[in-house]
């Protein structure tokens, strides 16, 4: 789709509906009056934060879209920075149809049944204190989800903000806590902890690595502070230097909540 960002930053919006269990104000949107749904965030919607400055979700949002886009990773649908009906917000292209379910990729199963194809993201226990495991596909695209996010230092990569399209291709969601300076990677993804990366993602992460010395860090100045997009820059050579996924945090929490 791609007319889609120039038709989701220009064509009316019509807003459908309210999007319910979500944590910020999210409304199903009609983009142009035959256009594509999309998902709008404004930021008069978003919730005070204590460790996110206020009213900075819906670029947080934009900027993981360009980060993906410009390391070729493609794993977050087109999403602008736009005025719509309750003022200015995020407007990102919805994947499928709103009335059908899409695909998962994050399971809560117990310890023992883990599925063939499948990872331990992480173990925990029921509330009858019963041994569970969340896990998640075993694909390389989930693996190249786990590498952006070490990328976008997400705090928020749920079970829910994980999906895959009708045709089968992944797509993640709800990127409003990307981006900060401080280490704050918080996800499910953890099944390649420590282990090396795809060498599809070090291709990745080395043109990533050659964008941000270019146009995209002038593209991600109004999004994100100088000093993040510093540390954008500093996550990228860290792990081409490394070479390996990261490994789960020691001194602070490494998973969202709720993970799923």
């Amino acid at each position: 789709m791609s007319e889609a960002p120039d038709v989701l930053a220009t064509a009316a919006l019509e807003v459908l509906g309210r999007i319910q269990p979500a944590s910020n104000l999210a409304l199903l949107v009609r983009v142009g009056e035959h256009g594509p749904y999309a998902i709008y965030k404004p930021v008069s919607g978003e919730r005070a934060l204590w460790d996110f400055p206020d009213g900075t979700l819906a670029a947080r949002e934009v900027a993981a879209y360009l980060v993906s886009a410009a390391g070729g990773f493609g794993l977050v649908p087109e999403t602008v920075l736009r005025d719509g009906p309750v003022g200015p917000g995020s407007v990102q292209r919805w994947v499928g149809d709103p009335e059908q379910p899409l695909g998962s990729v994050v399971d809560l199963v117990r310890v023992t049944d883990v599925p063939d194809g499948w990872r331990i993201g992480f173990e925990a226990e029921d509330g009858a204190g019963r041994p569970v495991a969340v896990v998640h596909r075993d694909t390389a695209a989930v693996r190249s989800m786990a590498t952006l996010d070490a990328v976008l230092n997400n705090a928020d990569r749920k079970g829910g903000h994980l999906a895959l399209g009708p045709d089968g291709q992944l797509w993640g969601f709800d990127h409003g806590l990307v981006g900060h300076e401080q280490p704050k990677l918080r996800t499910v993804l953890w099944g390649w902890a420590g282990q090396r990366l795809a060498t599809a993602d070090v291709e990745r992460l080395e043109v990533l690595d050659r964008a941000l010395s270019g146009d995209l860090a002038s593209r991600l100045r109004p999004l994100l502070t100088r000093r993040e997009v510093g540390a954008l820059r500093g996550r990228v050579a860290a792990l081409l230097h490394s070479g390996r996924h990261p490994d789960h945090p020691v001194h602070r929490y490494g998973i969202p909540w709720p993970p799923l």
